[in-house]
């Protein structure tokens, strides 16, 4: 299935009149059995000072629930929750990734549940087998040192990218749609496969860089200045680490592409109340509303982006929307794509 970018991120920004039914809460019988178990282990991708810790700290202060998180990229959380599945031993109460969900559906390592405060999210960021729900969205971009690059010099295009000035300049993460993969797979539904692989080709003779890392990584490797250019990075990382003055900007390379962050919940899990009270808590207002303060984007219809600016449909810019579905069918290929092109 494939929705268009002007309805899925217009469903976001627009005020829903039922404030009623935006205002559910947790069923108190919920709330009572998470405060008997009184903990929550909480498996996430998403970037420790800037967003966990404001969640984490909320969610106890309002439930009395002690939460512990792990932080680690998509795939090292799909590999632990797996092997704790397959030990029969789960330690997760939820987590969230953005790609390779479906391996855990597969894998009978995660359970379906029903939301309270999903009912504020559009349909677009819910799982209609209910093995999901998304929290926020992402705009994936290029990014440059400003120190570095000169704004005439900064690429516009997919075609600047082969300009020779960048070969040996750019880097890149070689896993996870954050990365080489998610690149290859914009460019692909951009271009088409035949002229894809075409350009592909030629960006292989740039001869850019793999560094093992988050996308945040990456992104700070660029700003220590190691690197001129990085490719697919979240786009509200480099404005945030711009406001504060470091010299980094986000390329408006069209189209750019919108991915979500996905939770859910493990089968098995030690406190699967508190894992699915947490997870209420990140899709009630004011769950959604730490996200839009944290500059990500929510997926909530009552809580609209805080720098409107970063999304396409706002900012003015194209992007490629990529459902899970499209990343279970083509992340292996986009993935096979990159080691034999450019490992």
């Amino acid at each position: 299935m494939r929705t268009t970018l002007r309805g899925l991120l217009g469903s976001c920004i627009l005020l829903c009149s039922a404030t009623g039914a935006l205002a559910q809460e947790p069923a108190a019988e919920l709330v009572a059995k998470a405060r008997q178990e009184g903990r929550v282990v909480y498996y996430t991708d998403l970037i420790v000072d800037q967003i966990v810790r404001p969640l984490v700290a909320a969610f106890e202060a309002k439930y009395g629930i002690k939460v512990e998180f792990a932080r680690g990229d998509s795939q090292d959380t799909l590999i632990k929750l797996l092997g704790e599945h397959k030990a029969g031993s789960m330690k997760a109460d939820v987590f969230g990734v953005t790609s390779g969900l479906h391996s855990l559906i597969e894998a009978g390592a995660v359970r379906t549940f029903e939301s309270a405060g999903a009912v504020a999210i559009p349909a677009e960021f819910k799982d209609p087998a209910k093995y999901w729900v998304s929290t926020n969205f992402y705009v994936m971009t290029p990014a440059v040192n400003t120190s570095l690059v000169p704004a005439a010099d900064r690429p516009k295009t997919f075609d600047d990218l082969l300009s020779p000035r960048w070969k040996d300049k750019i880097v890149w993460k070689p896993n996870d749609m954050s990365g080489a993969p998610g690149f290859i797979g914009n460019v692909l539904r951009t271009m088409g496969e035949a002229d894809g692989m075409a350009y592909l080709r030629k960006l292989a003779g740039q001869n850019i860089r793999s560094f093992p890392g988050s996308a945040r990584a990456v992104l700070d490797q660029v700003i220590a200045g190691e690197y001129p250019l990085v490719l697919q990075i979240f786009n509200h990382h480099a404005a945030l680490s711009a406001s504060m003055k470091a010299p980094v900007e986000w390329l408006r390379m069209e189209p750019a592409m919108v991915q979500m962050t996905l939770v859910g919940l493990p089968k098995g899990s030690p406190h699967p109340n508190a894992g699915e009270l947490f997870v209420e808590f990140m899709l009630s207002k004011e769950g959604q509303t730490l996200f839009q303060k944290a500059n990500y984007f929510p997926t909530r219809s009552d809580v609209p982006p805080a720098l409107p600016e970063l999304a396409p449909s706002t900012g003015k810019f194209r992007a490629n929307f990529l459902t899970p579905d499209d990343i279970a069918r083509d992340y292996d290929k986009w993935a096979k794509i990159y080691s034999e092109l450019f490992r």
